[in-house]
């Protein structure tokens, strides 16, 4: 499939899925907004088959923001993990983002609540484009990712904590659109601890679990339970260790959160915070 005609939609959703869908090897995409980095994730993870190599060059203080969200952060870690993405930042902007391949230059256009695909495949224009930004990609420097990819907080969530664990964080992720602990939704750290509260993890084993995996070191962990368990979403009980002191198995603290469904807590959670 190629792309050849200009397309008009109300987000960005279906021109990256077009884009990506098209056959293409590459494709550079220029100078992003927020909204775009966040759809061209989402649409990328959903792709099993196919998936063309994505090189996004993109303002950091933007790039920046958008990787605060945790979800969006640990699906772009997959997906820079299996080679299928990589970032990086620059200073020159453009009026519009650009989705760039090597048969066509697609420009994106916002108008209100619609979002336009202008389309170009004039052959020395693209031609031009492509060495033009693929030049600036090669000069701009790296975009260092620190979050750590879902597939790896799965997948050994499951092993070092338990299978029903992973099954509840992530029905908690699947319940919030974001995940940056700004008000609008609960940060990667809360989120883990309100799941093994939910079932009865030591604080220990949560917390070094995080570091290891590189969500946030154990003082994070032990300040966000501070926190929580000071305002009654966690309690604490004390668990006797043969040598050194006694450890601290956490529970859920209010009998709204112990019988909220998983795919509740989160809102239960929230509007405890609020």
């Amino acid at each position: 499939m190629t792309i050849d005609s200009n397309m008009l939609t109300e987000d960005a959703e279906r021109i990256l899925r077009s884009v990506l869908d098209s056959g293409t090897e590459d494709v550079l995409v220029v100078d992003p907004t927020a909204d775009v980095i966040d759809t061209l994730v989402a649409v990328a993870s959903e792709t099993e088959d196919g998936l063309p190599e994505i090189r996004m060059i993109a303002d950091e203080s933007v790039l920046k923001d958008v990787m605060d969200d945790f979800i969006v952060a640990s699906n772009a870690a997959d997906l820079v993990e299996s080679e299928s993405l990589s970032m990086r930042t620059t200073d020159n902007g453009t009026e519009n983002a650009l989705l760039i391949t090597k048969d066509a230059v697609v420009s994106l256009v916002t108008a209100g609540d619609q979002v336009a695909g202008l389309v170009t495949t004039d052959d020395e224009f693209v031609a031009a484009a492509y060495d033009t930004y693929t030049t600036q990609w090669e000069d701009a420097p790296q975009y260092k990712l620190r979050t750590p990819p879902i597939e790896r907080v799965r997948a050994t969530l499951e092993e070092e904590i338990s299978a029903d664990a992973r099954d509840d964080f992530d029905s908690v992720l699947s319940s919030l659109q974001t995940a940056r602990g700004d008000g609008d939704g609960l940060d990667e750290v809360t989120i883990s601890l309100l799941v093994a509260a939910k079932n009865e993890v030591l604080l220990y084993d949560i917390s070094k679990w995080g570091e290891d995996v590189g969500i946030a070191s154990k003082a994070t962990f032990s300040r966000t339970k501070t926190k929580l368990e000071e305002m009654g979403l966690i309690d604490t009980e004390k668990v006797p260790i043969d040598v050194g002191r006694p450890r601290l198995r956490l529970k859920l603290g209010d009998d709204r959160l112990v019988n909220a469904d998983p795919d509740q807590l989160a809102g239960v959670a929230q509007s405890l915070l609020a």
